[in-house]
């Protein structure tokens, strides 16, 4: 399998995360991609291309105007105020304000565009975004070669929502490459979402659709990030009902009640019959990944892709998370 991947990631390099009420060297690190590209390259799995040169118009089928403009100039208005650490909100339009006002000072713009503060923009930030969604947008180019390509994106994307980052995501490579998929004269996505946490700015950016269909394995978000979208009950609306699927489930769930939703969903796959299959691949389902609570096993992410694989749809991996710093490596490869 070929994968796609940028050196430039290293742009992004924040330095802080909010977490437990302390400042910590962020989860999600540059780290995590040396330790995947070395399994890559001692397993062989295949070629590691550079992204190639790209349109980036396709953003703006995702991501609003004015969003994409403060991720371009949020760093630098953040300086200009003269403060001293990296970019994160401290206010956020609760339900008692008014949420529709963007407010001109950068403070205000930070909590109007976030969606959880774990997420510091730093020097470099959007620089690092755009490679991503260069990486994910060369992959997808390039699958009609190959029977399926693994974009290694960094920053991941897929709690991106139209105008808000957080999650440690800033532009939604996955939507945007669905968008791209579409440009093309792709008639049906479907979108299999397999981290841990629900991808929350993938199902709103599609929510009202029926051209893609999104699908999420997830811990129960009564009890996990982002908390306030990926229930059962949320099948889409518009012409998107019945096509966003989620299986949110408890706290210690093993492999083979996993394995289990996973069958259930691609099911949905092989009757809804998609151009293209898009995996938003985190493998922050381990037993021992930090910010989890499901127990599958190393050796269950072979079965996982096995089973994918068997639906032989042209398929597109996207990184997105996976924070088990001496496992992250293998399980994705």
């Amino acid at each position: 399998m070929r994968t796609i991947y940028s050196k430039k990631h290293i742009l992004h390099n924040s330095l802080t995360e909010l977490s437990g009420g302390k400042l910590i060297k962020p989860l999600e690190s540059p780290d995590r991609i040396k330790i995947i590209l070395k399994e890559i390259s001692n397993r062989k799995l295949g070629p590691i291309s550079e992204p190639t040169k790209q349109n980036l118009d396709v953003i703006y089928k995702v991501h609003s105007k004015n969003y994409v403009k403060f991720l371009e100039t949020a760093w630098h208005e953040w300086i200009k105020e003269g403060f001293q650490g990296e970019a994160i909100p401290t206010v956020w339009p609760s339900r008692s304000m008014n949420s529709k006002i963007i407010p001109v000072n950068i403070e205000g713009k930070l909590g109007y565009y976030c969606l959880a503060n774990e997420t510091s923009i730093s020097k470099g930030t959007i620089e690092g975004a755009y490679e991503s969604v260069k990486v994910v947008l060369t992959a997808a180019d390039m699958l009609h070669k190959e029977k399926s390509i693994f974009a290694l994106c960094r920053p991941p994307g897929h709690h991106a929502s139209k105008d808000q980052y957080g999650g440690y995501c800033f532009f939604n490579n996955i939507a945007i490459a669905a968008e791209r998929f579409i440009e093309r004269g792709a008639k049906k996505i479907f979108i299999l979402d397999i981290d841990f946490h629900h991808g929350n700015g993938t199902q709103e950016i599609f929510y009202k659709r029926a051209d893609v269909f999104f699908a999420s394995l997830h811990g129960d978000p009564m009890h996990a990030f982002p908390h306030f979208l990926g229930h059962a009950d949320e099948r889409g609306a518009e012409d998107g009902v019945g096509f966003n699927l989620n299986n949110p489930m408890p706290s210690n769930t093993t492999y083979l009640k996993w394995k289990k939703s996973l069958k259930k969903v691609l099911s949905e796959a092989e009757n809804f019959k998609p151009d293209f299959l898009l995996v938003s691949l985190g493998v922050d389902t381990f037993e021992n990944d930090p910010i989890s609570f499901f127990k599958l096993k190393s050796d269950d992410y072979l079965d996982v892709g096995r089973i994918i694989s068997s639906l032989n749809f042209p398929t597109l991996f996207v990184m997105e998370g996976g924070y088990s710093m001496n496992e992250i490596g293998l399980n994705t490869v």
